[in-house]
């Protein structure tokens, strides 16, 4: 398995932060994989993958770049660059680390990616980073920027409850939430970065960022012993969909906005969590914990900046009715 050495400097150092670069990047390797993870995913795939498919057909050269930059087992070190860490970066700043990559480096870079010589044209080719840059500026101009308000509040609302979640449990807890099975805290400050068997590596005084995204899938990235970075697929992302089931006596009894919040707070969640995951407004959402605290479904805790809300007792109970789903159906909120 592939593991880093966390020094304790780099650990109270480390931070999440938002890339708007690592959402476009993922959002190119969920198009190039052409496959969802979830319904969320799959329901943004029918809306953009027939455009990419043409974009990719009219530069045959483009397609075989992302082919090549998206490795089996590794991304090309251009396309993942690391974050800066220092202060939120625009879309057009980061991307620019791709396009200013040296030339003479994009081979030996998809070398490592495809595992293997890379075929001609990209092995004579004189501008494959600016080429890859362009890919990433396309894809999110088309499909990411329109959609980059939801997808922030959404990213957002992620670090909100990782940063509560480190605070209650610390970093063991918080570590391995971030990618189960692949993520995990084995002590003695090594981290497990995933399941393949790569070398170590020290991040003993370097800056350790943690980046979520809206993808099912995630990876790391380094720059030297400075700059490492775990980018991880956010919890509910654009999974909610439709949201979760909700009893239909239940939706009659709350009303179905409010009844669909109730089910979801089974684990904390912040009100901005709740507006990413429903699509309501603030206000709304603001009015209907109200309800459901004053009625003592819900309760409120404060972690860290953040307010947190999750069921009491009476509302576990609500919920959880053994008769909730049975002999009346269920609604999606």
């Amino acid at each position: 398995m592939g593991w880093w050495r966390i020094g304790t400097d780099a650990l109270a150092g480390s931070r999440f932060v938002l890339s708007p670069l690592a959402e476009t990047v993922a959002a190119l390797k969920t198009l190039h994989a052409g496959s969802g993870a979830h319904p969320g995913e799959r329901a943004w795939l029918a809306a953009h993958l027939p455009a990419y498919r043409r974009r990719l057909a009219a530069e045959p050269l483009d397609a075989l770049l992302v082919r090549a930059a998206i490795g089996p087992t590794w991304n090309a070190d251009f396309l993942t660059p690391t974050p800066l860490g220092e202060g939120e970066r625009s879309f057009t700043e980061e991307v620019m680390a791709v396009r200013e990559t040296e030339p003479s480096s994009a081979v030996p870079q998809l070398e490592v990616a495809v595992g293997g010589p890379v075929p001609e044209p990209l092995r004579s080719a004189p501008d494959l980073p600016h080429r890859l840059a362009t890919v990433l500026e396309w894809v999110w101009r088309e499909t990411v920027l329109p959609d980059w308000p939801r997808r922030r509040r959404i990213l957002e609302a992620d670090i909100t409850a990782r940063t509560a979640q480190l605070s209650r449990g610390g970093w063991a807890a918080a570590l391995d939430e971030l990618c189960p099975g692949k993520l995990r805290w084995l002590g003695d400050g090594r981290l497990q970065v995933n399941a393949r068997d790569y070398p170590p590596r020290s991040v003993e005084a370097g800056r350790l960022l943690f980046v979520p995204v809206t993808s099912a899938k995630g990876w790391v990235s380094w720059e030297g012993s400075e700059r490492f970075a775990v980018v991880y697929p956010c919890s509910g992302a654009l999974a909610d969909g439709g949201g979760p089931a909700v009893p239909e006596a239940l939706g009659t009894l709350l009303g179905r906005a409010r009844a669909g919040i109730l089910v979801r707070l089974e684990s904390p969640l912040s009100t901005s969590q709740l507006v990413a995951l429903t699509g309501l407004g603030l206000g709304s959402v603001g009015r209907h914990l109200k309800v459901l605290l004053d009625a003592g479904l819900v309760r409120r805790r404060r972690a860290g900046r953040s307010v947190l809300y999750d069921w009491t007792e009476a509302g576990a109970v609500l919920v959880r009715a053994p008769d909730a789903g049975r002999g009346h159906g269920v609604v999606r909120t």
